[in-house]
Protein backbone atom coordinates (compact mmCIF):
# COMPACT_ATOMS: atom_id res chain seq x y z
CA UNK A 1 0.00 0.00 0.00
CA UNK A 2 3.08 2.39 0.47
CA UNK A 3 4.20 2.05 -2.57
CA UNK A 4 0.89 2.71 -3.79
CA UNK A 5 0.44 5.78 -1.81
CA UNK A 6 4.10 6.85 -2.86
CA UNK A 7 3.48 6.95 -6.78
CA UNK A 8 1.38 10.38 -6.80
CA UNK A 9 -1.42 9.25 -8.45
CA UNK A 10 -3.29 8.93 -5.18
CA UNK A 11 -6.34 6.53 -4.49
CA UNK A 12 -9.39 6.18 -2.88
CA UNK A 13 -10.47 3.66 -0.12
CA UNK A 14 -11.90 1.37 -2.87
CA UNK A 15 -9.17 1.38 -5.21
CA UNK A 16 -6.59 0.36 -2.97
CA UNK A 17 -8.55 -2.51 -1.29
CA UNK A 18 -8.94 -3.67 -4.75
CA UNK A 19 -4.77 -3.34 -5.54
CA UNK A 20 -4.18 -5.08 -2.21
CA UNK A 21 -6.85 -7.27 -1.87
CA UNK A 22 -7.82 -6.77 1.28
CA UNK A 23 -11.02 -5.21 2.66
CA UNK A 24 -12.23 -1.48 2.47
CA UNK A 25 -12.10 -2.14 6.40
CA UNK A 26 -8.53 -3.57 6.45
CA UNK A 27 -7.68 -0.02 4.67
CA UNK A 28 -8.87 1.61 7.32
CA UNK A 29 -7.03 0.52 9.78
CA UNK A 30 -3.83 0.58 7.88
CA UNK A 31 -4.51 4.02 7.20
CA UNK A 32 -5.01 4.86 10.64
CA UNK A 33 -1.54 3.14 11.65
CA UNK A 34 0.54 5.27 8.70
CA UNK A 35 -1.07 8.69 10.39
CA UNK A 36 0.49 7.37 13.95
CA UNK A 37 3.45 6.47 12.41
CA UNK A 38 3.99 9.90 11.84
CA UNK A 39 4.65 9.74 7.88
CA UNK A 40 2.82 12.54 6.20
CA UNK A 41 -0.11 10.98 4.69
CA UNK A 42 -2.32 13.60 2.63
CA UNK A 43 -6.12 13.03 2.34
CA UNK A 44 -7.60 15.15 -0.65
CA UNK A 45 -10.91 16.02 -0.22
CA UNK A 46 -11.56 17.24 -3.78
CA UNK A 47 -11.46 13.62 -5.42
CA UNK A 48 -11.21 12.04 -2.01
CA UNK A 49 -7.76 10.01 -2.75
CA UNK A 50 -5.08 8.76 -0.44
CA UNK A 51 -1.31 9.88 -1.40
CA UNK A 52 2.31 10.31 0.22
CA UNK A 53 4.57 12.66 -0.88
CA UNK A 54 7.49 10.07 -2.73
CA UNK A 55 10.44 11.10 -1.03
CA UNK A 56 8.83 10.56 3.03
CA UNK A 57 9.47 6.82 3.13
CA UNK A 58 11.29 4.06 1.91
CA UNK A 59 9.83 0.62 1.97
CA UNK A 60 11.24 -1.84 3.99
CA UNK A 61 14.04 -4.19 2.01
CA UNK A 62 14.72 -7.65 2.33
CA UNK A 63 18.08 -7.98 2.86
CA UNK A 64 19.85 -10.80 2.99
CA UNK A 65 22.61 -11.14 5.93
CA UNK A 66 25.40 -10.97 3.16
CA UNK A 67 24.00 -7.85 1.92
CA UNK A 68 22.87 -6.39 4.85
CA UNK A 69 26.63 -6.92 6.35
CA UNK A 70 28.26 -5.42 2.88
CA UNK A 71 26.35 -2.27 2.97
CA UNK A 72 26.54 -1.89 6.41
CA UNK A 73 30.28 -2.23 6.29
CA UNK A 74 30.84 -0.07 3.70
CA UNK A 75 28.72 2.94 5.46
CA UNK A 76 30.58 2.78 8.49
CA UNK A 77 34.03 2.25 6.92
CA UNK A 78 33.75 4.95 4.31
CA UNK A 79 31.94 7.42 6.40
CA UNK A 80 33.86 7.47 9.63
CA UNK A 81 35.75 10.39 8.33
CA UNK A 82 38.43 8.46 7.71
CA UNK A 83 37.44 7.12 4.48
CA UNK A 84 35.36 9.28 1.48
CA UNK A 85 34.95 12.91 2.42
CA UNK A 86 31.38 14.14 2.73
CA UNK A 87 29.64 10.13 3.49
CA UNK A 88 29.57 11.16 7.28
CA UNK A 89 25.42 10.34 6.81
CA UNK A 90 26.09 7.45 5.12
CA UNK A 91 26.87 6.20 9.09
CA UNK A 92 23.39 7.00 10.25
CA UNK A 93 22.22 4.89 7.19
CA UNK A 94 24.00 2.23 8.47
CA UNK A 95 22.33 2.62 12.17
CA UNK A 96 18.96 2.84 10.99
CA UNK A 97 19.68 -0.10 8.21
CA UNK A 98 21.20 -2.61 11.27
CA UNK A 99 17.98 -1.91 13.67
CA UNK A 100 15.66 -2.68 11.11
CA UNK A 101 16.94 -6.46 11.22
CA UNK A 102 15.77 -8.73 12.76
CA UNK A 103 17.45 -9.75 15.90
CA UNK A 104 19.00 -12.84 15.47
CA UNK A 105 20.71 -10.99 11.99
CA UNK A 106 21.56 -8.31 13.92
CA UNK A 107 23.50 -10.32 16.60
CA UNK A 108 24.98 -11.95 13.80
CA UNK A 109 26.33 -8.63 12.12
CA UNK A 110 27.85 -7.29 15.37
CA UNK A 111 30.19 -9.85 15.31
CA UNK A 112 31.23 -9.54 11.49
CA UNK A 113 31.39 -6.24 12.14
CA UNK A 114 34.08 -6.38 14.72
CA UNK A 115 36.56 -8.39 12.93
CA UNK A 116 36.26 -5.94 9.42
CA UNK A 117 37.95 -2.57 9.13
CA UNK A 118 38.61 -1.14 5.59
CA UNK A 119 41.44 1.37 5.15
CA UNK A 120 41.13 3.83 1.93
CA UNK A 121 44.49 5.65 0.95
CA UNK A 122 45.38 8.91 2.38
CA UNK A 123 42.85 11.28 1.30
CA UNK A 124 42.42 15.00 2.05
CA UNK A 125 39.57 15.58 4.02
CA UNK A 126 38.09 18.81 2.85
CA UNK A 127 36.81 19.98 6.23
CA UNK A 128 35.59 23.12 4.70
CA UNK A 129 34.67 22.24 1.40
CA UNK A 130 31.53 20.36 2.39
CA UNK A 131 28.91 23.05 1.19
CA UNK A 132 31.02 23.45 -2.14
CA UNK A 133 30.36 19.59 -2.73
CA UNK A 134 26.59 20.21 -1.81
CA UNK A 135 26.21 23.22 -4.00
CA UNK A 136 27.49 21.30 -6.51
CA UNK A 137 25.08 18.09 -6.05
CA UNK A 138 22.47 20.69 -6.11
CA UNK A 139 23.64 22.30 -9.41
CA UNK A 140 24.19 18.80 -11.21
CA UNK A 141 21.11 17.88 -10.57
CA UNK A 142 19.56 20.75 -11.60
CA UNK A 143 21.39 21.52 -14.55
CA UNK A 144 22.58 25.19 -13.15
CA UNK A 145 25.80 26.69 -14.07
CA UNK A 146 28.07 27.87 -10.97
CA UNK A 147 30.55 30.89 -10.94
CA UNK A 148 33.93 29.41 -9.00
CA UNK A 149 37.33 31.18 -7.55
CA UNK A 150 39.85 28.92 -7.94
CA UNK A 151 43.39 28.57 -7.05
CA UNK A 152 44.67 27.04 -10.29
CA UNK A 153 48.00 25.27 -10.19
CA UNK A 154 47.82 25.74 -13.92
CA UNK A 155 47.73 28.87 -14.44
CA UNK A 156 49.58 29.70 -10.97
CA UNK A 157 47.07 31.94 -9.93
CA UNK A 158 43.64 33.02 -8.79
CA UNK A 159 40.87 32.30 -11.44
CA UNK A 160 37.35 33.17 -12.03
CA UNK A 161 35.34 30.99 -14.80
CA UNK A 162 31.98 29.81 -15.12
CA UNK A 163 31.73 26.14 -14.74
CA UNK A 164 28.84 23.67 -16.13
CA UNK A 165 29.70 20.90 -13.50
CA UNK A 166 29.22 17.31 -15.84
CA UNK A 167 29.90 14.88 -13.34
CA UNK A 168 31.73 14.78 -9.61
CA UNK A 169 34.29 12.14 -9.30
CA UNK A 170 36.74 10.80 -6.33
CA UNK A 171 39.88 9.55 -7.34
CA UNK A 172 42.63 8.74 -5.24
CA UNK A 173 42.85 11.31 -2.77
CA UNK A 174 40.15 14.01 -3.62
CA UNK A 175 36.44 14.95 -5.08
CA UNK A 176 37.22 16.31 -8.66
CA UNK A 177 34.50 18.40 -10.47
CA UNK A 178 34.56 17.80 -14.61
CA UNK A 179 32.94 19.89 -16.40
CA UNK A 180 33.31 23.06 -19.16
CA UNK A 181 34.71 26.46 -18.13
CA UNK A 182 33.90 29.55 -20.07
CA UNK A 183 37.35 30.53 -19.15
CA UNK A 184 39.26 27.94 -20.52
CA UNK A 185 36.39 27.18 -23.33
CA UNK A 186 36.85 23.57 -22.97
CA UNK A 187 36.01 20.41 -20.34
CA UNK A 188 38.58 20.84 -17.71
CA UNK A 189 38.96 18.96 -13.86
CA UNK A 190 39.11 20.83 -10.75
CA UNK A 191 40.34 19.85 -7.76
CA UNK A 192 37.47 20.60 -4.77
CA UNK A 193 39.89 21.75 -2.17
CA UNK A 194 41.13 24.61 -4.56
CA UNK A 195 37.55 26.30 -4.89
CA UNK A 196 37.67 29.24 -2.95
CA UNK A 197 34.15 30.26 -3.48
CA UNK A 198 31.35 29.14 -5.34
CA UNK A 199 27.47 30.84 -6.86
CA UNK A 200 24.88 28.86 -8.01
CA UNK A 201 23.71 30.61 -11.14
CA UNK A 202 20.33 31.12 -13.00
CA UNK A 203 22.52 29.82 -16.51
CA UNK A 204 21.25 26.43 -17.08
CA UNK A 205 23.77 24.05 -19.30
CA UNK A 206 22.67 20.11 -20.72
CA UNK A 207 25.22 17.75 -20.57
CA UNK A 208 26.66 17.13 -24.28
CA UNK A 209 25.04 13.82 -25.35
CA UNK A 210 27.24 11.04 -25.00
CA UNK A 211 29.44 12.16 -22.86
CA UNK A 212 31.40 10.01 -20.01
CA UNK A 213 34.47 10.15 -17.66
CA UNK A 214 35.50 6.97 -19.51
CA UNK A 215 35.36 9.53 -22.67
CA UNK A 216 36.54 12.45 -20.97
CA UNK A 217 40.04 10.54 -19.21
CA UNK A 218 40.51 8.42 -22.38
CA UNK A 219 43.27 5.98 -21.77
CA UNK A 220 45.01 8.47 -19.10
CA UNK A 221 47.22 6.38 -16.28
CA UNK A 222 45.22 8.68 -13.61
CA UNK A 223 43.35 12.17 -14.35
CA UNK A 224 45.86 13.65 -17.47
CA UNK A 225 45.02 12.73 -20.99
CA UNK A 226 47.89 14.12 -23.01
CA UNK A 227 47.09 15.10 -26.73
CA UNK A 228 48.65 13.01 -29.42
CA UNK A 229 47.93 9.22 -29.85
CA UNK A 230 48.27 6.59 -27.05
CA UNK A 231 51.66 5.07 -26.16
CA UNK A 232 51.93 1.37 -25.85
CA UNK A 233 54.30 1.12 -22.93
CA UNK A 234 56.06 -2.21 -21.77
CA UNK A 235 57.56 -1.98 -17.94
CA UNK A 236 59.66 -5.38 -16.95
CA UNK A 237 59.59 -5.88 -12.91
CA UNK A 238 62.20 -7.74 -11.08
CA UNK A 239 60.82 -10.68 -9.32
CA UNK A 240 60.99 -9.08 -6.25
CA UNK A 241 57.84 -6.72 -6.87
CA UNK A 242 56.34 -9.25 -9.81
CA UNK A 243 53.60 -10.73 -8.13
CA UNK A 244 52.39 -7.32 -6.18
CA UNK A 245 52.39 -5.77 -9.33
CA UNK A 246 50.90 -8.70 -11.18
CA UNK A 247 48.10 -9.12 -8.25
CA UNK A 248 46.53 -5.53 -8.88
CA UNK A 249 44.26 -4.11 -11.56
CA UNK A 250 46.20 -0.62 -12.57
CA UNK A 251 44.40 0.27 -15.92
CA UNK A 252 41.52 -1.08 -17.64
CA UNK A 253 43.73 -2.15 -20.43
CA UNK A 254 46.78 -3.80 -18.73
CA UNK A 255 48.46 -7.24 -19.40
CA UNK A 256 50.69 -9.15 -17.89
CA UNK A 257 53.21 -11.99 -18.67
CA UNK A 258 55.32 -13.83 -16.15
CA UNK A 259 58.81 -14.89 -17.27
CA UNK A 260 60.98 -18.12 -16.81
CA UNK A 261 63.32 -16.05 -15.25
CA UNK A 262 60.80 -14.69 -12.62
CA UNK A 263 60.21 -10.92 -13.98
CA UNK A 264 57.10 -9.67 -15.02
CA UNK A 265 56.41 -7.83 -18.26
CA UNK A 266 53.21 -5.54 -17.95
CA UNK A 267 52.42 -3.83 -20.94
CA UNK A 268 49.36 -0.56 -20.84
CA UNK A 269 47.94 1.54 -23.56
CA UNK A 270 47.84 5.14 -22.31
CA UNK A 271 47.35 8.62 -23.19
CA UNK A 272 50.40 10.27 -22.27
CA UNK A 273 53.39 9.46 -20.40
CA UNK A 274 53.88 12.11 -17.36
CA UNK A 275 51.56 10.19 -14.81
CA UNK A 276 52.72 6.47 -15.55
CA UNK A 277 56.24 7.85 -14.88
CA UNK A 278 56.08 8.55 -11.56
CA UNK A 279 54.19 5.19 -10.81
CA UNK A 280 57.28 3.53 -12.81
CA UNK A 281 59.88 5.60 -10.74
CA UNK A 282 57.97 4.70 -7.43
CA UNK A 283 59.51 0.92 -7.79
CA UNK A 284 63.10 2.10 -8.30
CA UNK A 285 65.60 -0.11 -9.55
CA UNK A 286 63.27 -2.89 -9.44
CA UNK A 287 61.25 -1.49 -12.54
CA UNK A 288 62.46 -1.11 -16.24
CA UNK A 289 60.90 0.66 -18.96
CA UNK A 290 61.44 -1.47 -21.96
CA UNK A 291 59.37 0.80 -24.28
CA UNK A 292 58.62 3.18 -25.32
CA UNK A 293 62.17 4.79 -26.17
CA UNK A 294 60.61 8.05 -24.58
CA UNK A 295 59.17 6.81 -21.34
CA UNK A 296 62.26 5.22 -21.08
CA UNK A 297 64.40 8.34 -21.07
CA UNK A 298 62.45 10.46 -18.88
CA UNK A 299 62.37 8.22 -16.47
CA UNK A 300 66.18 7.73 -16.46
CA UNK A 301 66.12 11.45 -16.40
CA UNK A 302 64.09 11.98 -13.29
CA UNK A 303 66.03 9.07 -11.91
CA UNK A 304 68.73 10.96 -12.60
CA UNK A 305 67.97 14.40 -10.94
CA UNK A 306 67.06 12.21 -7.84
CA UNK A 307 70.79 10.49 -7.80
CA UNK A 308 71.90 14.34 -8.08
CA UNK A 309 69.73 15.47 -5.19
CA UNK A 310 71.20 12.78 -2.83
CA UNK A 311 74.52 13.50 -4.23
CA UNK A 312 74.50 16.69 -2.20
CA UNK A 313 74.56 17.98 0.82
CA UNK A 314 70.84 17.12 2.50
CA UNK A 315 68.63 20.25 2.20
CA UNK A 316 70.93 22.10 -0.37
CA UNK A 317 68.82 23.80 -2.79
CA UNK A 318 69.09 22.13 -6.20
CA UNK A 319 71.48 23.62 -8.61
CA UNK A 320 70.39 26.18 -11.30
CA UNK A 321 71.23 24.43 -14.31
CA UNK A 322 69.56 21.54 -12.92
CA UNK A 323 66.31 23.52 -12.42
CA UNK A 324 66.09 25.26 -15.42
CA UNK A 325 66.94 22.35 -17.48
CA UNK A 326 64.07 20.87 -15.65
CA UNK A 327 65.36 17.35 -14.47
CA UNK A 328 68.00 17.51 -16.80
CA UNK A 329 70.86 14.32 -17.04
CA UNK A 330 71.10 11.07 -17.56
CA UNK A 331 72.63 8.14 -15.41
CA UNK A 332 76.43 6.82 -16.30
CA UNK A 333 75.72 5.17 -19.35
CA UNK A 334 72.61 6.13 -20.42
CA UNK A 335 71.98 7.76 -23.64
CA UNK A 336 72.95 11.17 -24.10
CA UNK A 337 69.66 13.52 -23.06
CA UNK A 338 67.48 15.43 -25.02
CA UNK A 339 65.33 18.30 -24.19
CA UNK A 340 63.06 16.87 -21.21
CA UNK A 341 59.34 16.44 -21.70
CA UNK A 342 57.01 19.14 -20.37
CA UNK A 343 55.00 16.49 -17.55
CA UNK A 344 53.20 17.57 -14.79
CA UNK A 345 54.29 16.84 -11.14
CA UNK A 346 52.44 14.36 -9.14
CA UNK A 347 49.22 17.08 -7.85
CA UNK A 348 51.10 19.98 -9.64
CA UNK A 349 51.36 21.06 -13.54
CA UNK A 350 53.52 22.25 -15.69
CA UNK A 351 53.50 25.29 -17.82
CA UNK A 352 51.19 24.76 -20.49
CA UNK A 353 53.34 23.88 -23.91
CA UNK A 354 51.97 24.61 -27.57
CA UNK A 355 48.84 22.52 -28.43
CA UNK A 356 45.73 21.48 -26.58
CA UNK A 357 46.14 19.40 -23.32
CA UNK A 358 43.25 18.44 -20.44
CA UNK A 359 45.05 19.48 -17.37
CA UNK A 360 43.92 19.20 -14.25
CA UNK A 361 43.41 22.76 -12.94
Amino acid sequence: MIGLLQTGRGYNSDALAKDCQVSRRTIFRDLGLLRASGLPLAFDETDERYRLPPPSYLPPMDFTAEEALAMIVLCQELGNGKGLPFLGPARAAAAKLESSLPAQMREHLRAALGAIEIRPPPANPLPRHAAVYQQLLTAIARHRCVRIEYDSLFERQRISTRLSPYRLLFSRRSWYVIGRSSLHRSVRTFNLARIDGLELLADRFHVPRGFSIARHLRGAWHLIPEPGPDHEVLVRFSPMVAQNVAEVLWHKTQRVTHNSDGTLDFRVKVSGLGEISWWILGYADQAEVIEPPELRQLVAQRAAATTARYARPAGLASPPAVAAAGLAGSPPGAEPAAAPIPIPLPHTVARPSPGPRQPVE
